[in-house]
This record gives C-alpha cells, structure tokens and sequence, in this order.
C-alpha cells in the first residue's frame, strides 16, 4: 500500500470453498485457484482493521482472558473443597480468600494446595485490574467512545468493543450493512409498520 500498489485482503472462507473443488490439493493450485478467482472477479474483500482497532480488540481479548482464569481458578476451589465437604457458599471477591483459609485451617496438607491457587487467582486479578485500568484510559482518550457511554447501560467495556468492531464507519454504505459485523440478525418488518 505504501508503495501506491492495489492490495486487497479476501475473505478466507469463501476461498477455501473456491479451492476446495481442486482436485490436487498443494501450493502451486492454490495459487493458481487464487489467480483465477482475481481473473473472474470472484473474491470478496474484507476489510482491514487499522493498528488502534486490532489493538483495543487484543486488549479487550486479553482482559476477558484473565477475567474467565479468575473465575475458573474460584470455581475450582469450590470443586476442591467440596470434595472434602467443605461449602464456600456466598461470598464476595474481597472476602473469598479470608473464607477459604478459614475452610481449610484443619486441613494443612490441603491448604498448602490451596494456597498456590489462590496466589494465583491474585496475580490474575491484579492483572486484569491493570489491563482494566488501561482500557479506562483509552476510552477516556476516545471521544466517540465517551459520547457511545450516555446512553443508559453503555459502559467503557461495551463501547470500546464496538468501536473497535466498526473500526472505519465510513466503510458502510447504510446503517443496516452494520448488522452482520455486530452479528445482528435483520429483524422482519411486520405488516402494518413503516
């Protein structure tokens, strides 16, 4: 693109379904497919997200990542406990750590297993605290995203994911090519509505 030179990015799918009717699969046909689907104009471009996009998507990725560790660290130490008839029950993030130790006090031996997940579930949610804390600040840096958060129940989450979903909104002809990139399912006009 730098040097002035066409480049076109094509949807990966549908090129698989083009090359799949080869009947000698290797790198040489594959690159012959690719050459006729550019002859015959049958390639669908997709679009390219630009550097800030794909990187507020690798951060909402990864903040989502140590998140959902967290939680499956917490709930398997329920697991744990459980099988030694021990209940957590309901307890706050603050106050989980304190419950379990209280849990496994009696147990030495199992409350040196215990220990090591739970310095786990703190680093991971010292992490996402920092990436969280990150993510705040870009979306303070953004003023689409700020505008995107006074609508009632749009948080800083929410708008980042969409903005960096959409990415170029000049890339849409109209407001209904927005629903396949959000995954929305076009809703049918009853009879009577305009």
């Amino acid at each position: 693109t730098d040097a002035g030179l066409p480049v076109t990015c094509i949807e990966t799918r549908h090129t698989k379904a083009f090359l799949k009717a080869q009947i000698n699969k290797s790198d040489r046909n594959d690159a012959r497919g690719i050459a006729q689907m550019m002859r015959v104009n049958l390639l669908r471009p997709v679009h390219v997200k630009t550097l800030a996009s794909q990187n507020h998507r690798a951060l909402l990725t990864a903040r989502k990542l140590l998140q959902e560790k967290a939680i499956a660290i917490e709930n398997d130490i329920r697991g744990l406990l459980r099988n030694f008839g021990l209940k957590v029950g309901t307890v706050g993030m603050v106050k989980f750590e304190e419950r379990i130790r209280e849990l496994v006090e009696s147990l030495p031996e199992m409350g040196e297993i215990i220990e090591a997940l739970l310095a786990a579930r703190q680093k991971l949610h010292e992490e996402f605290a920092r990436l969280h804390r990150k993510l705040l600040m870009v979306v303070r840096d953004d003023a689409v995203c700020r505008r995107l958060m006074t609508i009632p129940g749009v948080g800083p989450v929410v708008s980042l994911a969409f903005t960096s979903t959409i990415d170029t909104p000049a890339r849409f002809r109209n407001s209904k090519a927005l629903g396949p990139v959000l995954g929305l399912t076009p809703v049918l006009k009853q009879s009577g509505e305009s």
